[in-house]
């Protein structure tokens, strides 16, 4: 893999055999981005999210970010520090799905809610 400057010059020179190269990475191969696997899901649900990808995306980007040491905190904490940048009902919509893959159900507590916030 070509250091941050060589890929940061082929980017800015859009250099066909370079992007070529990037948009075939396949989006689970962490050693393109070179970032731990955690962070790495991570930044592909802010994507997801930011993109308004289909909710399915969401939960199974999610339920990854789980599987490689993401808390279920961090992954509520992306969604959080994304909502200012895509928007609050987008977050609001993402929320369902994202306390799916997390483990909690929102449903049931929303459901036992007793009108007060």
């Amino acid at each position: 893999m070509a250091g941050h400057e060589e890929r940061l010059r082929r980017l800015a020179i859009y250099d066909p055999a370079f992007l070529q190269a990037v948009l075939a990475i396949h989006p689970g191969d962490v050693r393109a981005s070179g970032l731990d696997p955690k962070t790495h899901t991570l930044v592909q649900l802010s994507a997801l999210l930011a993109a308004d990808a289909p909710s399915t995306s969401w939960h199974c980007t999610a339920t990854l970010a789980l599987a490689v040491g993401a808390t279920p905190d961090e992954v509520v904490g992306t969604l959080v520090a994304v909502a200012p940048i895509i928007g609050l009902g987008r977050a609001a919509a993402a929320a369902s799905d994202i306390a799916l893959a997390v483990g909690y159900d929102l449903d049931a507590a929303l459901a036992g809610r007793n009108g007060t916030s």
